[in-house]
């Protein structure tokens, strides 16, 4: 009987300490639902034509190769593409869909076009002075309207040359682009500027590594002599085996600089709308010319946009 009521209140006093630590978790898994996720990422959606797009473009070097995985890449670019048909086809409407997926901390949109808003493109041109910056305002406001941030990249240049010179077909529609960009107060990625100023410092030959295929030997030839050309026809490739930019070029003088002169805009009149393609141009990116590109888009980012630069990769 003494033993009872011994053990009986050493028994109560056990039950309500063990109480104590069960209540405690009980309310701990209560609270759990208003904790804040560990992190939460950003992303970024590619707008733009096929110099950012999956084949030819810059965009794949710069998912894989300069995000972090906090940092959410999404390729929207299609090649063939202008400011009035990308939004015209419903391409604008599946990106503006993306900018408003939530659940992002920060959603960053890359707009780059200018190659197929040039003249001479049916179903694509658009009026340099009037439809071209219009349609940019209108990118722009739309995306901010959708929660994101603008961010405005002038075109990438094309690699034609003549007499050892840059040629710049796109220089008004880069101007056009930076323009919007300082009326709108968008951070402006001057892709345009730098593309020139490095394909111009590796000069007409080296700069065809940047193509996607080598070219045929008689642009190669006529590359060292300082002026590029379009397609040659098949009777002209000589027998031999073809020469390539980082080996010893034959004499340049067999190829006349009238005909080169004539045939240096070729590439830019002739790129097909948006077709699937691995051939030799003064446009379109291998995979070199992809991460030399890449790599200047995601310097420039990390400059124009402070928050993102913790997440993206040099």
């Amino acid at each position: 009987m003494r033993l009872c009521s011994l053990v009986a209140p050493l028994l109560v006093f056990a039950l309500a300490a063990a109480s104590v630590p069960i209540a405690a978790a009980a309310a701990g898994m209560g609270s759990t639902a208003a904790v804040a996720p560990a992190f939460a990422a950003s992303k970024i959606v590619l707008v733009g034509d096929s110099t950012t797009a999956v084949q030819g473009g810059w965009g794949p070097s710069f998912c894989a190769q300069h995000v972090t995985s906090f940092l959410s890449c999404v390729n929207l670019a299609r090649g063939g593409r202008s400011t009035a048909n990308y939004r015209a086809e419903g391409s604008w409407e599946l990106a503006l869909k993306e900018l408003r997926s939530g659940g992002y901390r920060q959603v960053v949109v890359l707009i780059q076009f200018g190659h197929n808003d040039q003249p001479g493109k049916p179903g694509r041109s658009t009026d340099l002075a009037t439809e071209f910056p219009a349609n940019l305002r209108r990118y722009v406001a739309e995306a901010r309207a959708a929660g994101a941030m603008p961010v405005l990249v002038t075109p990438l240049t094309r690699r034609q040359f003549e007499r050892g010179q840059l040629l710049d077909d796109l220089g008004p529609w880069a101007e056009a682009t930076r323009a919007v960009a300082r009326e709108l107060q968008v951070p402006l990625i001057d892709l345009h500027a730098r593309s020139r100023a490095l394909v111009q410092g590796m000069g007409p030959v080296l700069a065809m590594r940047l193509a996607q295929r080598p070219a045929d030997p008689q642009q190669v030839i006529a590359a060292q002599s300082g002026t590029t050309i379009g397609k040659t026809p098949a009777q002209t490739l000589p027998s031999s085996s073809s020469p390539s930019p980082s080996s010893k070029m034959p004499e340049a003088a067999s190829v006349p600089a009238a005909t080169a002169t004539a045939t240096a805009q070729d590439n830019a009149s002739a790129e097909p709308m948006g077709q699937a393609k691995l051939a030799f141009d003064y446009t379109h990116l291998g995979p070199e010319g992809a991460d030399v590109f890449a790599a200047i888009i995601a310097d420039e980012l990390a400059r124009h946009v402070p928050a993102l630069r913790p997440l993206l990769i040099p």
